[in-house]
């Protein structure tokens, strides 16, 4: 049986260009069209089967695919959403897929690789090209750092702005009021959070983080 699919796009010519295109797809078969987010909700209301998948544009007027998706996501989880717009820069990758889009592929994708992607979301759940995954990795390491970066202390901050200096760990715990014990904890907190080993390596990343100064 043949998975199907909603095309959601306001430009007409497109989306029957793109329901032409899946009418020789062997596993897929478009079941409708809407123009935006709203129509496609209408249409559910309406009866409309719902598909396994929806092919879901962007720039939109009334209801936008960012919105349109998010709609999905908390009322038809089980639907796998696939972006496919003009719009390849780094926001709308991440904010679509935020919003549950579950693949993302650009308009001038060739029919062949639009194939291939509908396969790997229908069977994997999911599909990004190389291009996205890079935006995507990119993204959750940025988000990483900034979530360790938010944990450290406002004392362990203190610290590593010393450890660029040439002071000892003794000298660093007069420098702070505090115990050398104390310094040994601060610097032993850091190095397990950010895998670090040594001094160096604490001071590299108290410069590279801007908590320091060269």
């Amino acid at each position: 049986m043949k998975k199907t699919i909603i095309i959601v796009d306001d430009h007409l010519l497109i989306a029957k260009a793109l329901e032409g295109i899946i009418g020789n797809f062997d596993d897929f078969e478009v079941i409708d069209v809407a123009e935006n987010g709203k129509d496609l909700i209408d249409k559910f209301k309406n009866g409309q089967k719902i598909p396994d998948i929806i092919l879901l544009d962007i720039s939109m007027p009334i209801m936008n695919g960012f919105e349109t998706a998010s709609w999905l996501k908390e009322n038809h989880p089980n639907i796998k959403v696939m972006a496919l717009s003009m719009q390849g820069d780094d926001n709308s990758v991440i904010k679509m897929i935020r919003n549950g889009a579950k693949g993302y592929l650009l308009k001038n994708t060739h029919p062949k690789d639009l194939e291939t992607a509908l396969t790997k979301l229908n069977s994997d759940g999911f599909f990004y090209p190389d291009w996205a995954s890079k935006i995507i990795f990119s993204n959750m390491a940025d988000e990483k750092s900034n979530e360790k970066k938010k944990k450290i202390s406002e004392r362990e901050k203190e610290f590593l702005t010393y450890t660029v200096t040439e002071l000892s760990y003794k000298e660093i715990a007069e420098k702070m009021c505090c115990s050398p014990r104390t310094v040994e904890s601060y610097r032993d907190q850091l190095c397990e959070k950010f895998d670090l080993k040594t001094r160096v390596g604490l001071a590299v990343f108290a410069i590279k983080n801007g908590f320091a100064e060269s």
